[in-house]
């Protein structure tokens, strides 16, 4: 954890913001060298694109405020286990490090599914820990989910 800096917590308020948009509560934060990069939330819904996940708009702010397509020695914090969209790029950017709150049995390709970074087509795979204030996570989600089925 970078010091003075609390990545997840700043991941969480990007869930939440989502949530309030109406999109599936997903937020990220990419830091490098104690200073953040970039932070977004889902906006798949707002910018009608299956690919506006957190995870992809932090790392094109990312790239895009350091100048380069490669993030090396940056770490991305994110709410929820990333899907195989998003581990890939994750791969590509060459992130350092992963962190990740609540797991996704259903669409994570981390630590579940196609466990995208233990494959042999896979370039660079980022040091991966899991269950960074999942329980929070988690929490928002179900909320979410919760209230969309009322």
């Amino acid at each position: 954890m970078t010091a003075g800096l609390d990545p997840m917590g700043i991941a969480l308020a990007e869930a939440e913001a989502a949530f309030a948009r109406g999109e599936v509560p997903v937020g990220a934060a990419i830091v490098r060298d104690g200073v953040l990069l970039a932070s977004a939330g889902n906006r798949t819904l707002e910018l009608d694109d299956p690919t506006a996940h957190a995870e992809i708009l932090a790392i094109r702010a990312a790239a895009a405020a350091v100048g380069s397509q490669r993030l090396v020695g940056a770490d991305l914090h994110v709410t929820l286990e990333p899907c195989a969209m998003c581990a890939a790029a994750i791969s590509f950017a060459r992130v350092r490090r992963l962190y990740y709150g609540a797991e996704d049995a259903k669409g994570g390709a981390v630590d579940h599914g196609p466990r995208f970074y233990g494959q042999p087509t896979c370039h660079h795979a980022p040091e991966v820990y899991s269950g960074i204030r999942a329980s929070a996570a988690a929490d928002l989600l179900t909320r979410f989910f919760a209230e969309r089925r009322r």
